[in-house]
């Protein structure tokens, strides 16, 4: 998918207005002593939470697990919640333009994390590097060093937090990385490549058509050809297993899903943000680490 984001001229004039001046001494910045906190999305908005603990006050943009980051429009509210944080946190990458906007405009002198350029990766790469465990380790040390720059009496607590954080991805990563130790040579077709760094970690190849993953992540229609070597790989059972984007779906991924369900092949979903019914970053990363084995290992 493309970011094809604009936030309105109403937003933009209601951030700019608020740009040339100081804001007041008496402005809330913290409650009850918590550090503000402002991410676009659940996925980073958990990992600041988890380092923050409750020290910090954190706000996500996007909440709802049906929000596409792509497409989404900022509003009023959020470019207040931006004006009141302390540090803001985003991905980055072309992936969550509206936040990019939001800062750019407000003018906001708050500290900054942009996740992509955390992870070094090159600029054009793959953007989701939040399934890149390593990257969200070096992410989470960040936000412990700007937390504990913003609070200097905290910064035992947030580098502490950080560290069981670390912990737990570095688990996370022993178990993926098992599962191609498990039965070499796995193959899989993705309908999205949002789980790209964990196929990366887990030793897992993505089989699909370049033509077709670029297609779908650009939000336009698959060329028949790609379409039809992709769906070939599903029925004859090419590869073990489909890894489906819940988030994003079409008429193709639709067809490509009832392809594997006629097949036999395991569908593994994956989401871009965190779903209900989780608690936190690990949960959620264990749960989709646990689904990928389930159906490879078997």
């Amino acid at each position: 998918m493309s970011p094809r984001l604009a936030g309105s001229i109403a937003l933009t004039a209601l951030v700019l207005a608020g740009c040339g001046s100081e804001p007041s001494p008496a402005a809330p910045q913290q409650s009850g002593g918590k550090i503000a906190v402002v991410a676009s999305t659940n996925v980073w908005g958990s990992v600041a939470q988890a380092v923050g603990g409750d020290q910090v006050e954190v706000k996500s943009i996007l909440n709802d697990p049906s929000a596409d980051p792509h497409s989404y429009s900022s509003s009023a509210t959020d470019a207040t919640a931006l004006k009141d944080a302390k540090l803001a946190i985003y991905n980055g990458g072309g992936y969550d333009d509206f936040f990019t906007q939001l800062v750019n405009e407000s003018g906001k002198d708050a500290r900054k994390i942009v996740t992509f350029e955390v992870s070094g990766k090159a600029e054009g790469t793959n953007e989701h590097v939040w399934y890149d465990l390593p990257t969200v380790k070096k992410v989470a040390d960040k936000i412990a060093e700007e937390l504990g720059a913003i609070a200097p009496d905290r910064k035992d607590t947030f580098t502490a937090n950080a560290r069981t954080f670390d912990g737990q991805l570095d688990g996370l990563i022993t178990k993926a990385g098992q599962i191609g130790k498990t039965k070499p040579g796995l193959q899989v077709v993705v309908t999205e490549p949002v789980p790209a760094y964990l196929l990366e970690i887990a030793g897992v190849k993505d089989a699909t058509p370049e033509e077709f993953s670029e297609a779908i992540e650009e939000e336009t229609d698959p060329p028949a050809a790609a379409v039809a070597q992709t769906t070939d790989l599903v029925r004859n059972k090419q590869v073990a297993a489909l890894v489906n984007n819940e988030q994003t779906e079409t008429p193709v991924t639709t067809q490509l899903g009832d392809a594997a369900k006629s097949a036999g092949i395991p569908i593994v979903q994956v989401t871009e943000t965190l779903p209900e019914g989780v608690s936190g970053y690990v949960d959620w990363m264990t749960k989709q680490v646990d689904a990928l084995s389930s159906a490879l290992t078997k």
